[in-house]
């Protein structure tokens, strides 16, 4: 069991969140693994017998480990990792990296050729309005649901401030599990303007239940109305809200 269940407390009831016992986590890395062909397997064995546990031997805390729901053309793996700071993250990286263990684990693993084609990796710093981060889930398994918006000029802290103030309590009310809110790390390309959080489902079936009648909820409309006339239009872009759902693999911490 990892440190990110075991310093956790109990969920007292199904869709909670219940607060970290120990220090908070405060970056987390959002990476995305492109598999070679035909090597996807091979990544998730190499994640499941070697690299989950060598991470947390050198500090860096396994939060959870994705694909995409149904077919997955492209071969992607996302996992979420935390960590006390940048600076953690440097020094766990630069540890994990120069572990004998790791070194045979990885050379072993790529005999017969690379296992990953492309990384992408994303520094998130969770909003004052984000749940303590570092709970297990009641009654598993969930469909998860990574969403993503980016706002239009000028607005990034409006849409913060209709999530803290109005979306996260309605999407509760509607069923929805409100996992972890983020903005990019100051720094990073699109830091004034991007969004990114993380929901659970009971099934994708589920989502859209609880979509449907979030989006005729009065509040709802009220705020998004009187929070839009704040911010001179929509507080996203046009195109500007992306959702992937995504199962947990075997191996993922959360479920």
């Amino acid at each position: 069991m990892t440190r990110f269940l075991t310093a956790a407390l109990a969920v007292i009831a199904a869709g909670t969140i219940a607060p970290a016992a120990e220090k908070e986590a405060h970056l987390f890395e959002m990476r995305v693994y492109y598999a070679a062909p035909g090597k996807l397997d091979a990544l998730h064995a190499r994640f499941r017998d070697h690299t989950m546990k060598l991470f947390e031997k050198h500090g860096i805390t396994n939060v959870g480990y994705w694909v995409p729901v149904g077919e997955n053309k492209e071969n992607k793996l996302v996992y979420l990792l935390s960590y006390p700071s940048l600076d953690a993250r440097k020094q766990s990286w630069a540890e994990f990296i120069a572990d004998p263990e790791w070194k045979k684990a990885f050379a072993e693993s790529e005999k017969d050729g690379k296992l990953v084609a492309k990384v992408e990796e994303h520094y998130l710093v969770p909003t004052d309005f984000s749940p303590k981060v570092g709970a297990a889930l009641a009654d598993p398994p969930h469909v998860f649901e990574l969403r993503t918006y980016t706002a239009s000029p000028g607005n990034l802290d409006n849409l913060n401030a209709r999530f803290r103030d109005h979306t996260v309590k309605l999407f509760e009310k509607h069923g929805m599990t409100n996992l972890w809110y983020f903005n990019l790390n100051k720094g990073s390309k699109g830091d004034d303007v991007t969004l990114v959080y993380f929901l659970a489902h009971k099934s994708k079936d589920a989502a859209a239940k609880s979509f449907a009648e979030f989006g005729k909820d009065p509040e709802w409309t009220a705020a998004r109305e009187a929070s839009e006339k704040k911010g001179g239009g929509s507080l996203t872009t046009k195109g500007g809200v992306k959702s992937e759902f995504l199962t947990p693999t075997d191996y993922s911490p959360l479920k």
